[in-house]
């Protein structure tokens, strides 16, 4: 009877362990190299896999491919832990995170975000457009229209920071990154633009720096490792910024990029940061120039009030950015607002640089190692891989850049020749990149790289693929892909 009940206590004992171990494994399976891509564009946004697994050369909607599963519609990239994919959604106005199975796309658990109200998006946006990070103990999402929400591996909330809508009408788009104990995030928007850090045990707000001089944005932070300190490194408005990760400080600046950046830099295998940055009239043969503010306002104040309405102004570069312009959202640009922009017209820059490290205040003129001002991208961020800078242009501009000495080594096109907005991604020396309609192609990283093969699906495609253990997710417009040998 003794040995009875020490035996049915012994297996309650390990039918309670046994999913802890399970979940423990799982997480161990995630610190291998290549099991994990927990952020966007997976390790430090690198964009590239870690690992040496084998990768499909051709992959399409009926090759190579091991699941495919419905999902709601979103535009955040795919991440992976062990044996989970996360994922953000909305569906019928509700902020969903979502757990998948990494090997049957199944899904494990969904979890609402909170919120008031529904930020405004751009027209082809989502509310759902930030990528989730998670170290496979907790996975943290952010919703603009919501905030920082961090839930465990089982989908159980831990703590949630709540924030916005901001004052932007394209939406909230950068995306949380984990670093050590705390999660970054920065928010660069019309008004209030900051970078903060968090405890990611806790969700306790660790340091906030003001960013309010610089614009909308939608970079997403990396950590730059100099001399064994580490940097928070944010491109923006006009300028790139390195700050210490442990008090928030600013460290550096290099000034000469463009007015608005919507990609993410990378550091490179070399220890060599990347930067790229486009918006319209950074071209040096095609600027955006207006008249002074006290000439626009004796053409076209008709009601006197000292300010600029929308409906005053003639269809021009101000008129067409007013939501942007009018920062405070007054409905009226003042003197400040216009001079502001005026002056983001005139140093805005087009332009792909690279940054040597060990960077201290201004030093735009002694760590800017070479720039290239030909074939920029507009929101697909540069990659690294074997030496080389890859970057994708809108209509499907591809181009390979000596990464030693920035020299354009070859640029041909894509299958795709459409807009870029998800960004390239190699491992195995190949490099998938896909186009908002979903053409994609997949091209060798060589010097002299050439298209491998190309595949249509049929689908917009927003969110950037992830690879992890020999295995591609891809998500279109309504599907969630998984491809592998």
């Amino acid at each position: 009877m003794i040995r009875s009940r020490r035996f049915s206590i012994s297996m309650l004992m390990i039918s309670a362990i046994l999913p802890i171990a399970l979940w423990a494994a799982s997480i161990a399976a995630g610190e291998r190299a290549g099991a994990a891509w927990p952020q966007f564009r997976g390790e430090n946004c690198s964009g590239v896999a870690g690992g040496d697994a084998r990768l499909p050369d051709e992959i399409g909607p009926q090759t190579g491919v091991l699941w495919k599963r419905e999902l709601p519609p979103g535009h955040s990239s795919p991440v992976v832990y062990g044996d989970r994919v996360y994922v953000t959604a909305v569906r019928d106005g509700e902020l969903l995170t979502m757990a998948l199975d990494r090997q049957n796309g199944e899904t494990l658990w969904e979890a609402k975000a909170p919120h008031e109200q529904l930020e405004p998006i751009h027209r082809i946006g989502s509310h759902a457009q930030s990528t989730p990070a998670t170290d496979g103990e907790r996975v943290v999402s952010f919703f603009g229209s919501s905030g920082l929400i961090c839930y465990d591996a089982a989908g159980r909330q831990l703590w949630i920071h709540r924030m916005g809508p901001f004052k932007n009408d394209f939406g909230a788009g950068s995306s949380p990154v984990l670093v050590e104990d705390r999660v970054l995030l920065c928010q660069d928007h019309d008004t209030d633009s900051f970078l903060a850090a968090y405890d990611k045990r806790t969700g306790e707000l660790l340091w906030k720096t003001d960013r309010s001089e610089v614009a909308r944005n939608y970079c997403t932070p990396v950590v730059w490792e100099v001399e064994g300190r580490k940097q928070v490194v944010v491109a923006a408005t006009l300028r790139v910024v390195g700050y210490d990760l442990q008090t928030g400080r600013q460290l550096w600046t290099v000034r000469g990029v463009s007015r608005t950046v919507c990609m993410t830099p990378v550091v490179g295998g070399d220890g060599v940061l990347y930067v790229a940055g486009w918006s319209a009239g950074g071209e040096a043969d095609d600027r955006i120039r207006v008249e002074p503010f006290a000439e626009a306002a004796a053409l076209y104040d008709k009601n006197q009030n000292g300010g600029l309405e929308e409906k005053e102004l003639p269809k021009g570069p101000i008129q067409e950015r007013f939501p942007q312009v009018d920062r405070d959202k007054d409905g009226s640009v003042s003197r400040e607002e216009y001079d502001y922009f005026s002056n983001l017209f005139d140093e805005s820059r087009n332009v792909v640089m690279a940054i040597r490290p060990g960077a201290a205040g201004d030093a735009t003129q002694s760590h800017v190692k070479w720039e290239s001002t030909r074939h920029v991208p507009f929101c697909a961020s540069p990659l690294y891989d074997r030496g080389r800078v890859f970057t994708v242009k809108d209509g499907g501009i591809f181009c390979a850049i000596d990464a030693a000495a920035g020299k354009i080594i070859k640029t041909g096109r894509m299958h795709g020749t459409k807009n870029y907005y998800a960004s390239p991604v190699a491992g195995d020396g190949k490099i998938y990149v896909v186009d908002e309609q979903g053409e994609l192609s997949v091209v060798s990283s060589e010097a002299r790289w050439r298209v491998i093969s190309s595949a249509d699906f049929g689908e917009n495609v927003y969110a950037t693929p992830a690879i992890a253990e020999g295995r591609i997710l891809l998500r279109t417009a309504g599907h969630l892909y998984c491809f592998g040998p």
